[in-house]
């Protein structure tokens, strides 16, 4: 019998770099990454000594120095005394919290008109149709200064609200009053709402120059907790129910750990509202919501939601008409058809589209600085820029935030994508 003898290796020679199938490929990369970082240090260099000849550097100084400016919407202590820094938090902020409930709103609206543009009702689905069309097809900038001249034009100045010695002698009521309970009023100047109050804080610290509400954390991390805790109920009432084929009761235990310990939280530190009351020329106390905040948020989840809802319509008739057969087959009623078979698994076409359709709208906020909404672009990217001169420092700061905000939505969604997935066997 004869026995092939092992080759022997061969020793490496730097012409393998080249030649060699192997080794060919890093090094072709290896090359590439070098002369990608030689142009960016040479256009950094070039940036640098272009500067200098103007007298100018990078510098980021500017962000400690007093800003000098007013703004309206803000979440944490402002003055037109705090510095830049501060003032970049502000309007950080302010764009957090636009594209917050922006992108909640947006997705029931898409989620509700995409639906219901399948429907077999020819009247309702055309007026879905209408709405989608219409808003996808006229720029945004144009809708939020609609919306906004609707807002700050139509309601009522503060002294409609005010009752006279003379009208109540009368008999006569007010021109404007307040809604829902007579807790929110909405005037020229603003929306006034009530203000959550504790008569027992926890207290604040002070993280980057940035105020953090010990109260309010806490209460996140105690409502986590009880989400939690709920969590793993339902899980072993499933477990119980595949076990046994008997789900066990629990809708009431899981309101008791969902509510109970946040009322009781709430209550131990003394929470209230307080009331917006009509006080001289305008009202006080509770929370003035600024109508540049209102009109951009219903503006941006309007015009948003027309396009998740083509996202939401698509993902639907992707689904294969069998299952909704099926379904009907088995006496499910096509509402429940849509919530629990249709939807679950066209939300594996629906998120990609609306993983883009969030970034959209988080970017689109920056169109607040058209009705004057003091944004993330409206104080570093606008007064900031324009009082301190420097564009470069400004510009860099907005796109490396931005960048950032982006990239923690895509991949949260993409988890969430993730898990929506075809687990195949």
């Amino acid at each position: 019998m004869a026995y092939v003898a092992s080759v022997p290796k061969e020793s490496f020679r730097l012409s393998m770099l080249v030649y060699d199938t192997r080794y060919r490929s890093y090094t072709i990369q290896i090359a590439v990454l070098i002369l990608f970082l030689a142009f960016l240090g040479w256009l950094l260099n070039n940036t640098i000594v272009n500067l200098a000849a103007k007298d100018k550097d990078i510098n980021f100084s500017f962000l400690f120095q007093r800003a000098g400016y007013d703004i309206d919407q803000q979440l944490i202590p402002y003055t037109n005394d705090s510095t830049h820094g501060r003032a970049l938090f502000v309007g950080l902020f302010n764009t957090l919290i636009v594209a917050f409930f922006g992108c909640i709103l947006a997705t029931f609206i898409g989620v509700f008109v995409g639906v219901l543009r399948l429907s077999k009702n020819w009247v309702v689905s055309r007026l879905m149709t209408a709405y989608v069309e219409t808003f996808r097809n006229i720029p945004l900038l144009l809708w939020i200064i609609l919306v906004f001249v609707i807002f700050s034009e139509t309601a009522p100045a503060p002294r409609d609200f005010r009752a006279t010695d003379e009208m109540v002698a009368a008999g006569q009521t007010p021109a404007a009053s307040k809604i829902f309970f007579d807790s929110i009023a909405v005037t020229n100047r603003g929306t006034n709402i009530p203000r959550p109050f504790l008569d027992h804080p926890l207290g604040h610290v002070s993280v980057l120059d940035v105020p953090i509400n010990l109260s309010v954390v806490a209460a996140l991390a105690l409502i986590a907790v009880c989400v939690w805790i709920n969590r793993r109920l339902l899980a072993h009432a499933k477990a119980v129910q595949e076990e046994t084929g008997i789900r066990p009761v629990v809708w009431w235990k899981s309101l008791l750990i969902l509510f109970v310990p946040i009322i009781v939280f709430l209550y131990a530190l003394g929470f209230h509202l307080e009331y917006p009351e009509l006080k001289g020329f305008n009202f006080q106390g509770g929370i003035n919501v600024a109508h540049s905040f209102t009109a951009l948020l219903i503006a941006i989840s309007l015009y948003t939601g027309a396009f998740i809802a083509e996202a939401v319509r698509g993902g639907i008739l992707a689904i294969s008409r069998g299952q909704t057969e099926a379904s009907y087959a088995l006496g499910l009623r096509p509402g429940k058809t849509m919530r629990l078979i249709i939807l679950p698994q066209a939300l594996r076409v629906i998120v990609p589209p609306l993983i883009s359709q969030y970034l959209n709208l988080t970017k689109n906020t920056t169109l607040g600085m058209a009705i004057s909404y003091l944004d993330l672009k409206g104080t570093l990217g606008g007064i900031t820029l324009n009082q301190t001169g420097r564009e470069l420092e400004c510009m860099l700061l907005m796109m490396a935030i931005y960048l950032v905000l982006s990239l923690i939505i895509s991949s949260g969604m993409n988890v969430f994508n993730t898990a929506m997935k075809l687990k195949e066997r």
